[in-house]
């Protein structure tokens, strides 16, 4: 875990036990301070070196304090005392879908319940159907989210890994005997959640490679040490396993880790119908065992007689007899994104002003942000209703007459309602550049009942996209039931775009999602849904999705020039 993330996760939890005790300011302070350094580009350590904590937005002297002794100590008092003012285990209890910390604490002095299990026995028993406010239905759809919650496996997200990967293969590559080095399995694949981590490097030397790794700065564990392998543990509880191989081999063992299982078995099939063995050390003729092929996974690819394919493509659906057939994607490239089509200001929930924005956009080489802040139905997120969106649309405009190359798009995030209906009228929506369509509520709807409100939606002639469209929270709330394929040929025919939203515990549309609108016709945009300027950072999630998804660059709108998207947009 890297100590960005690991601070940005103290200041999480102490946002969720405020949230718990009634304090939605605190709350909220330490919840956007979470936000600004989980996306932070520096180390957090040096920026507590250099005095310069209460720089970050959001932090001020008591946060600011927090992190000084986390960062001395590897641990917080204050912490541990809000904790102990909380009754045991009502914390958990929020981890399931659909309960608030006001019904956590209800359960808890009502029930006396302090665990997930309690609550699940007091469910089944039947005591919480005679609650005031609750009944036999609202009893069955927590039994049910306990099940989902349960199911679970216990995985990291792909964007709290990625920066991990970072320092671990910046630390090893700046010792000599490394030659090479990459992280394999599922994150070089840019699956949305993460197990264990493997890091592959070639070395002459295992045992001094092997010894400069359980160094790490950041290990707190040695589980096992070898002349060419090792685990450790990282920070609380990732796993980060080590090997060291031949650099004439390093292409076929990089092949071999990476995966997918499935990849690998009909990849291994079918060089065995050449004459061919495939395994982590190359491949060899069965006949005299020569090696023809290993020293990078391209020769393997090769002399199996067809063309490389990408990682984020090897879970054998389609890709390796696309291979054979020559028809393999042109995956969209992780440099051909012109701009974010979903980024928050301080005019809703965000932290940074409209100028702020653009100049972190601009800053990382974005031609243009559309500003789609909160409509006025979200009270919780401060949403804009019309008033609000006029003179938000007349700054923009504004500003825009400063930039050059550059362009702060006019946008909304619109609530989809009850009924279908936008909470906004025709008469702002005209004036702006791009609007995304969410659903914000209402998610325990029939599957008729969201579709129905969905393509209600889409038949708004100023709407551009489905925002996040199927409502889910990696690892903590279930997709809503809704016909996907209805929305995607009504989408293709009304030329409504779906998003792929790049915040790393929505990811949504997922890669099978977004294949299935793509094959359908529809076009994608991509947007990070930032609340920070460095949340920006976000859109090579979506595109990692996108490429999943086996999109080429046409399919994604974001890829177009200004000019070339507001073409697009004008339905």
């Amino acid at each position: 875990m890297s100590i960005n993330i690991e601070v940005a996760r103290i200041l999480y939890e102490f946002g969720e036990l405020y949230s718990l005790k009634g304090d939605g300011f605190r709350s909220r302070a330490y919840l956007i301070a979470a936000q600004r350094i989980e996306s932070l580009n520096d180390d957090i350590r040096a920026v507590c070196e250099s005095g310069k904590l209460e720089a970050i937005p959001g932090v001020g002297k008591r946060i600011a304090a927090v992190i000084e002794e986390y960062l001395s100590t590897g641990d917080c008092s204050y912490l541990e005392e809000l904790r102990e003012s909380l009754p045991p285990g009502v914390r958990d209890l929020i981890s399931v879908e659909g309960i608030g910390p006001k019904t956590a604490m209800r359960f808890h002095g009502e029930l006396n319940i302090g665990s997930i299990d309690q609550l699940e026995e007091a469910a089944r028993l039947g005591k919480i159907q005679n609650l005031r406010g609750f009944g036999i239905k609202s009893e069955a759809n927590i039994l049910r989210a306990i099940k989902a919650y349960k199911s679970i496996p216990k995985r990291f997200l792909l964007g709290q890994i990625l920066p991990v990967i970072r320092e671990i293969e910046e630390y090893m590559a700046g010792f000599s005997s490394v030659l090479t080095v990459e992280a394999a399995g599922s994150s070089r694949r840019m699956k949305e959640t993460v197990g264990d981590l493997d890091v592959l490097i070639a070395s002459k030397n295992g045992e001094e490679v092997v010894e400069h790794f359980v160094s790490m700065p950041r290990v707190s564990r040695v589980m096992s040490k070898g002349t060419t392998r090792s685990s450790v543990i990282i920070g609380v509880n990732l796993q980060v396993d080590l090997r060291v191989v031949s650099p004439t081999n390093y292409g076929s063992a990089l092949q071999y880790f990476t995966g997918s299982k499935d990849h690998n078995v009909k990849l291994r099939t079918l060089a065995l119908k050449l004459g061919y063995k495939l395994n982590e050390y190359g491949l060899f003729k069965r006949k005299n065992n020569q090696q023809i092929a290993g020293k990078t996974e391209k020769s393997i690819y090769k002399a199996l007689g067809f063309k490389y394919i990408e990682p984020e493509l090897r879970e054998d659906r389609g890709e390796i007899e696309a291979a054979m057939e020559g028809s393999l994607p042109n995956l969209i490239g992780y440099n051909e994104i012109r701009g974010d089509l979903h980024v928050h200001s301080k005019w809703s929930d965000g932290t940074a002003t409209l100028k702020e924005i653009a100049e972190e956009a601009q800053r990382r080489g974005l031609e243009y942000v559309a500003i789609c802040d909160h409509s006025k139905s979200l009270g919780i997120a401060r949403g804009l209703n019309e008033k609000r969106l006029k003179n938000q649309i007349a700054k923009i405009e504004k500003l825009n007459k400063y930039f050059e190359n550059f362009m702060l798009l006019k946008g909304i995030e619109v609530d989809i309602l009850a009924d279908g209906n936008l909470d906004l009228s025709n008469n702002v929506l005209k004036d702006l550049d791009f609007v995304v369509a969410s659903i914000h509520s209402g998610f325990k709807g029939t599957a008729k009942k969201m579709t129905e409100r969905v393509i209600s939606a889409m038949h708004n002639d100023y709407v551009s996209t489905i925002g996040h469209p199927t409502g889910r929270l990696i690892q903590r709330r279930q997709p809503y039931q809704i016909n996907l394929e209805e929305v995607f040929t009504t989408a293709s025919k009304q030329r409504v775009m779906m998003e792929i939203n790049a915040l790393p515990d929505r990811l949504d549309l997922n890669d099978f999602n977004t294949r299935a609108a793509m094959e359908r016709g529809v076009m994608i945009s991509i947007g990070t849904d930032a609340h920070t300027p460095e949340q920006l950072i976000y859109l090579a999630l979506g595109i990692s999705v996108a490429r999943r998804g086996w999109l080429e660059s046409e399919n994604v709108a974001n890829t177009h020039n200004i000019n070339g998207l507001l073409r697009r947009v004008k339905r």
